[in-house]
């Protein structure tokens, strides 16, 4: 008796992505590898039969706002493939800058912007013609996904994000050197497992996180340009739903983009602030204000990304500097990041 032909799997119709923890130091020992954490959004790409469409984390649909780097896509010679990797501007001296995609994506400021196309790195390969690859090891996924790259040109929209094994510490302490935003250690001998896992961590070379915008405060004598947003994040353990709060940011963002984050939270009021507790807004930080500093509270729908110096021992940030927007997160997926 011939033994039974199961059939192949199937092309996943979702990309779910594998998500890194945050942790104080890189792990150590030759079962991690290590990659650059790169500065910008990560998609999926999601081949079947010619058609490309690139996927955010929180499952919209880019293709149409990354035309480029589809079409660099499409000429990969794959019948059907799910791959993952981060999208993100490369500056001259090599870093990824998140503010250079936002000028790319046109959240930037205003004519002030200068459009760098953004290139797609690529380090992870779930799904190729038949094979459902995301049950293989990490470095053997990656290893096909360096050879499905190899015919890229070097100088191409699609990059291969290559990792070191072991010496997570070394590696972190160059990429603290050379000013990049960290570093993510991944199990090598582990599958893809979609949502949040201790196999993919992540270490930061300085403080940065997403916050929903849950109001702001008028620029000092203007009516239609923010001065500060008042920023807050899902609450771990209170009711479903609410909120918490973590301060303000008022710096980071240039005349231009205070108008348009002024234009862009019009129509998004809200009769009263969402947070668990009566947030305790910093009034001495305003100085000689000739207005008063008056919050306007909003639905908390929009993320944005915010650089600080630590968490102060109440919960709020020091010195918090506004980074951009994250279009492609959503605001019950913010909570607050801790070792």
């Amino acid at each position: 008796m011939a033994p039974p032909r199961w059939p192949k799997p199937a092309l996943p119709a979702r990309y779910v992505p594998e998500l890194a923890t945050l942790t104080r130091e890189p792990p150590s020992g030759d079962e991690w590898l290590h990659e650059i954490k790169f500065d910008g959004y990560r998609f999926g790409c999601r081949i079947e039969r010619g058609t490309v469409k690139l996927i955010s984390r929180n499952g919209h649909d880019w293709t149409g706002r990354l035309p480029h780097i589809a079409r660099a896509a499409s000429k990969l010679k794959a019948k059907e493939a799910l791959l993952d990797g981060e999208v993100a501007v490369v500056l001259p001296d090599g870093k990824t800058s998140f503010s250079g995609l936002q000028d790319a994506l046109g959240h930037g400021s205003g004519a002030a912007r200068q459009r760098i196309e953004p290139v797609y790195f690529l380090f992870d390969l779930l799904f190729l013609d038949g094979n459902d690859t995301a049950k293989g090891f990490t470095q053997d996924r990656k290893a096909t996904l360096k050879q499905l790259l190899s015919g890229v040109a070097p100088d191409g929209l699609l990059k291969f994000s290559d990792h070191v094994m072991g010496h997570g510490a070394a590696f972190f302490e160059n990429a603290k050197r050379l000013g990049l935003e960290g570093i993510v250690s991944k199990r090598a001998n582990a599958p893809y497992r979609p949502g949040r896992s201790a196999d993919w961590l992540k270490t930061k070379a300085a403080h940065r996180q997403e916050f929903v915008i849950c109001g702001y405060v008028l620029r000092d004598g203007s009516k239609e340009e923010v001065g500060s947003l008042i920023l807050g994040v899902r609450s771990q353990a209170g009711p479903r739903g609410a909120w918490v709060y973590c301060g303000q940011v008022g710096t980071g963002f240039t005349q231009a983009v205070a108008a348009e984050l002024f234009e862009l939270l019009q129509g998004k009021g809200a009769s009263g602030h969402p947070f668990l507790a009566e947030p305790k807004l910093d009034t001495h930080r305003w100085g000689r204000r000739k207005t008063p500093a008056v919050p306007r509270w909003t639905r908390p729908s929009i993320v944005c990304e915010v650089a600080f110096a630590e968490w102060t021992p109440d919960g709020t940030l020091r010195h918090p500097s506004f980074r951009g927007l994250r279009d492609d997160k959503e605001p019950a997926e913010v909570v607050r990041e801790g070792y």
